[in-house]
């Protein structure tokens, strides 16, 4: 069985557990793993923006700087980890 990270970034998986496997890496606070997935560029928009969220649910405010600050994360991304 493959752990969330991998679920997460795997485009074979169905959309609903990708994102049920971000639920999971916020629920155990796995912030290094969420701000990855936030700066991976081939992964969808709204997953993305779910990694986000769930790096201000865990209250990682050095990793929402450092992605506000980060020029490769899309713009939108650096716009909601600036809040």
């Amino acid at each position: 069985m493959t752990n969330p990270f991998q679920r997460a970034v795997t485009h074979s998986v169905p959309r609903p557990k990708r994102v049920a496997a971000i639920e999971t890496l916020t629920e155990a606070n796995r912030t290094t793993d969420l701000a990855v997935l936030v700066q991976t560029s081939g992964l969808p928009g709204g997953l993305r923006r779910q990694a986000v969220d769930g790096l201000i649910s865990c209250g990682a405010t050095d990793l929402l700087e450092e992605l506000a600050d980060d020029r490769s994360v899309a713009p939108e991304l650096s716009k909601k980890a600036q809040r």
